[in-house]
């Protein structure tokens, strides 16, 4: 089917938008797939309000496309890990990636039908919602960032549900799992499948119990991570038939982090009504253990693992810490270490512009691979648009990610 689009949306809108939406969309076989493709994308970049594909398909085709445009994200059966290879290889291109950010994603949502809603605790919302949730991750530089891989979290409650399960096209492997193995399922699809080149990984765990899974997971896998922590958390675990030895609390060692061995920076952040200092420490973990590391069928103890360090960010005058962090990148860098920490805020301010900008919260399909086909496409269509804003600002190019 040929189908013609609204010229008002076809050259003064976005000039360049077909080259990019093929190259994009090339890992799809069918040429009527890669073309509704490109209109579903051109929709989510160029159609004011809320994006639904009722809209797209008034606004951009010209006439009722609704069926072919559902068929396209909701029906049709393309695989979205190949495309999402290819958005992952364009964006490292745009922007030189410092860091995997991972970041929670909210999907608010009216009833019960659509893929894995329940309610449930949103950490970064900080209640309860009628919701889905979503694992993303993000390359990100200083100037931008962008979502490239994604995962749904599964609640438990859809595990034992069949009817709905069927009813969303839940495929039987998918499952409900803990936060950190949807992120070490992400990122090994990213280092093993994608072959990308590494960049530490930021995450903010503090409303996560299983911290030290997702650490040894990260480690056992050779990659470096800037994880935020809950003050509460064991900092480090449990050393075995210790002689009476407590494990003293993340917040306990923060409280005790300013000391000789620790390195300290401060500075002032002005606002219109006054000044505050700022005091990042970073301070070793003590009385690490080192574990056997499972390589195959061997056991060998991976004497090379970089030591955790703690990093404390403190607002002078306070008496409890800000934030904490643990981590295994170089202490001895600690201003870059910090440029991390206001990175991964930055990617969520990314992570929010994308749900109106490029319609991340207006898909209204209920299926697990509709769910996946629409966060694909949003993603693509941000990245045209981050491409548009860095065309003027080529010094995103020339950054170093943190080494």
């Amino acid at each position: 089917m040929t189908i013609e689009l609204d010229p008002m949306f076809t050259t003064d809108v976005a000039p360049d938008l077909s080259g990019f939406c093929r190259e994009r969309l090339s890992p799809l076989t069918r040429s009527d797939q890669r073309r509704w493709g490109e209109v579903y994308i051109r929709g989510l970049i160029t159609v004011p309000g809320r994006k639904s594909i009722r809209r797209i398909s008034d606004y951009v085709v010209g006439w009722r496309a609704d069926q072919c445009l559902q068929q396209f994200v909701n029906q049709s059966t393309w695989q979205w890990e190949p495309v999402r290879r290819n958005l992952a290889e364009y964006v490292t291109g745009l922007v030189v990636p410092k860091a995997w950010v991972v970041s929670e994603a909210v999907f608010p949502k009216n009833g019960a039908s659509s893929v894995g809603v329940a309610k449930q605790y949103a950490p970064s919302a900080g209640r309860i919602l009628n919701c889905q949730l979503g694992l993303t991750v993000q390359l990100a530089g200083d100037s931008a960032s962008c979502p490239v891989n994604w995962r749904l979290l599964l609640p438990r409650c859809w595990d034992t549900d069949e009817p709905r399960r069927e009813r969303a096209h839940v495929p039987t492997a998918q499952r409900h799992r803990p936060y950190w193995s949807y992120l070490l399922d992400a990122v090994d699809e990213m280092t093993v499948g994608w072959d990308l080149a590494p960049a530490p990984v930021l995450v903010d765990a503090s409303d996560q119990g299983d911290v030290e899974l997702l650490l040894r997971g990260l480690e056992d896998r050779g990659l470096r991570y800037l994880v935020q922590v809950a003050p509460h958390l064991p900092a480090r675990p449990a050393r075995p038939r210790a002689p009476g030895g407590r494990v003293p609390s993340v917040g306990e060692l923060a409280l005790l982090a300013v000391r000789p061995a620790a390195s300290t920076l401060n500075w002032q952040t002005r606002t219109e009504a006054r000044a505050a200092t700022t005091r990042f420490v970073a301070s070793p973990v003590p009385g690490e253990v080192e574990t056997p590391r499972l390589v195959g069928t061997a056991v060998h103890r991976h004497r090379h693992r970089p030591p955790r360090h703690l990093l404390v960010q403190w607002t002078v005058g306070r008496s409890r810490p800000r934030a904490t962090w643990l981590t295994n990148l170089n202490v001895a860098r600690l201003p870059q270490l910090i440029d991390l920490v206001k990175l991964s805020a930055r990617a969520g301010d990314h992570l929010g512009r994308m749900h109106d900008d490029v319609g991340l919260r207006h898909f209204e399909g209920r299926s697990f691979r509709g769910w996946h086909h629409h966060v694909t496409m949003s993603s693509i269509a941000y990245a045209y648009r981050l491409g548009q804003e860095l065309h003027d600002r080529p010094d995103e190019l020339l950054l170093r990610p943190y080494a």
